[in-house]
């Protein structure tokens, strides 16, 4: 089966459709200049109360040092949009991240990701072409009319619009099971989602929150004809769970959660709900990544954890708490590799090319796009409960 995914060398060529930019006009300070930090800092003061630098939890600490605010994806873009005199928001994070900032910020306001390579593999899994297919097989098996389609944030604004255009809606992992009861209650006791891109979150959350059984989830494959499923099962399921995963947080494996617990009896897993099925099962707590910060930060010391997240983010908490033990969740270690294309020769290149005048890396979003990805984003912002938070 031919698959149309472009190939680009890295450091040439980009392919904004997805989320697979890799050019970077223009020279970047060597990593090792000695005065990089010194000459982020000098930028920043330049520009002011014009920039507004957002860092997502799971960047490099050399990074998170210059951010104004922290947080996850769906946080930071609603604080951009709370800063509208801000000219430039700069965002330390990855291509759906800043495209939510487009959305959600002010025309003039401009948005800009530091190394367009920093693009989500999980996001990429799902393109508005393969989820358009998925749809058509639904109408074929005369379902879809009974669909409620629901996208993680961790997805590209066309998949989101797309959601706002069927009637869907957008969840964080901290109100997915939020999301989840109100796209149940679309089409009367008959009504399906279409869970997108992360199967993982899709099945912890029908499972384990809503009641679900795993007899009540399938999982479309984009990359088998029909998804790999038959009409009969389409019209059997309640959850249509999109092929698609985190390649950090897919790693975590059940048998290392076993080989922590035999040595640490008193040991807390604590673990991200896109984490797989089995390890989820394994874990004494699960939640957002603001939720394991938290839990981290109410816990007495001498408290003892396993967490399973990206690696930064986990040597930051091990840092900040040293009165609690902290360990990784895996053998390997293991960082966001897109995520960990911002570093500081990208953010100092970004920066000062601002105060030279020159706006590069800018992330837009469409008309016609945006329109709809706010149609879905609204549906969430109007449920009730925890809907600001990842």
């Amino acid at each position: 089966m031919a698959i149309d995914l472009p190939l680009l060398p890295l450091g040439r060529g980009r392919d904004l459709d997805p989320e697979r930019g890799v050019e970077c006009p223009g020279d970047l300070p060597p990593a090792s200049d000695p005065s990089l930090v010194e000459r982020a800092r000098a930028a920043k003061e330049a520009l002011g109360e014009r920039l507004f630098v957002l860092g997502h939890h799971y960047q490099r600490d050399e990074v998170i040092q210059f951010a104004d605010v922290t947080g996850d994806s769906f946080k930071l873009a609603r604080d951009a949009a709370a800063r509208p005199e801000a000219e430039y928001v700069v965002f330390c994070g990855v291509h759906f991240m800043a495209e939510s900032a487009d959305i959600l910020t002010a025309p003039e306001q401009r948005v800009i990701l530091p190394d367009l390579a920093a693009g989500c593999s999980m996001a990429d899994m799902a393109r508005l072409a393969q989820v358009e297919d998925a749809w058509a097989a639904l109408e074929d098996a005369g379902v879809a009319d009974l669909v409620t389609p629901v996208t993680y944030m961790n997805s590209s604004a066309d998949i989101k619009a797309f959601c706002g255009r069927h009637g869907g809606v957008v969840c964080t992992s901290s109100n997915a099971d939020v999301a989840l009861d109100w796209a149940f209650s679309q089409h009367g006791a008959d009504t399906k989602v279409l869970f997108l891109p992360d199967q993982h979150l899709g099945r912890n959350t029908a499972v384990l929150k809503m009641g679900f059984s795993l007899d009540d989830c399938v999982v479309w494959d984009p990359l088998q004809p029909g998804g790999g499923l038959t009409a009969e099962q389409l019209r059997d399921a309640r959850m249509i769970l999109w092929k698609g995963h985190c390649s950090v947080h897919g790693r975590f494996s059940p048998d290392v959660v076993d080989e922590l617990r035999a040595k640490d009896p008193e040991i807390t897993i604590l673990v991200h709900p896109e984490c797989q099925h089995e390890v989820v099962l394994k874990a004494d707590l699960v939640g957002s990544t603001e939720f394991i910060i938290k839990t981290v930060e109410a816990a007495p010391a001498g408290s003892s954890f396993a967490i399973a997240t990206e690696l930064n983010l986990v040597k930051r908490l091990a840092d900040r708490h040293p009165d609690k033990t902290i360990a990784f969740l895996d053998r390997n270690v293991c960082y966001c590799s897109t995520m960990n294309r911002i570093d500081l020769p990208h953010l100092v290149w970004a920066l000062e090319s601002l105060v030279a005048g020159v706006v590069v890396n800018q992330i837009t979003v469409d008309p016609d796009t945006e329109r709809d990805a706010l149609v879905a984003l609204q549906r969430m912002l109007d449920l009730p409960g925890k809907s600001h938070r990842d």
